[in-house]
């Protein structure tokens, strides 16, 4: 995972930043990464959307928040990492803009702390529901601090989401 801070230049009429520009970013994780779809969501206070990742055809991320503040959490599911299954997490916001590049074998999700937040993130690869699997948010082996205000809003699928000793995960 990789925090990513972008220039922003900024005066009375508001501000300017590249929020893509594929020679600084190859250059900035150092190897060329070639995004094939734009994903955008749109969710209300306390939505919790994760934790995903999909077991073939790994997704790589880089998303951004361009409307209210989220809280963004990453798992490393590589068996032959030295960091498996730690948690990451990040807010993002449309104030502070930060992006976060969620390389192919982690899992990601996020909480919307804002009353409203929308949420915009490139993939490495196509979506592929058959392959999506839910690494169970609220696992205590995972450790991830979430800043809940009360119960999240759930789909059912990611309350049902498999704990990490139950999970499929990469080699």
């Amino acid at each position: 995972m990789l925090v990513i801070e972008p220039a922003v230049f900024g005066d009375a009429r508001g501000f300017f930043f590249e929020s893509w520009n594929e020679r600084a970013f190859s250059k900035l994780v150092g190897r060329d990464v070639r995004f094939v779809q734009d994903n955008h969501s749109a969710s209300g206070h306390n939505v919790l959307r994760g934790l995903h990742y999909q077991v073939r055809q790994a997704q790589g991320k880089l998303v951004r928040v361009v409307a209210g503040e989220v809280y963004d959490v990453v798992v490393d599911l590589r068996r032959s990492s030295p960091t498996f299954g730690q948690s990451v997490g990040e807010r993002l916001s449309d104030a502070n803009k930060r992006m976060l590049w969620v390389p192919a074998g982690f899992a990601h999700g996020f909480l919307v702390l804002s009353d409203r937040a929308e949420f915009l993130y490139k993939t490495t690869d196509y979506y592929a529901p058959e392959h999506e699997r839910t690494l169970l948010w609220s696992d205590p082996a995972l450790g991830i601090d979430w800043p809940l205000a009360g119960e999240p809003v759930l789909k059912p699928k990611d309350a049902a989401g498999a704990p990490l000793a139950q999970a499929e995960t990469y080699p």
